[in-house]
């Protein structure tokens, strides 16, 4: 998905594609089909989104401190 995002209206954009990512890969999933690993990467992926979330979160705290 590209490279550093450190303006805020990207970050909130990345966040966006990547759970718009996550809803259409579920929507995709045929439920008589699926597997448990399936499942184990939704939450991979739920992980990664909530990393990026803290660090852009830790980011927005610092400009906050340095204006």
């Amino acid at each position: 998905m590209g490279g550093a995002v450190h303006d805020k209206d990207q970050q909130l954009q990345y966040l966006k594609n990547r759970l718009q990512l996550m809803i259409t890969s579920l929507d995709s999933m045929d439920p008589e089909a699926a597997e448990p690993g399936e499942l184990e990467r939704f939450l991979e992926m739920i992980e990664q989104i909530e990393m990026k979330a803290v660090q852009f979160k830790k980011e927005w705290e610092r400009e906050g401190k340095s204006t």
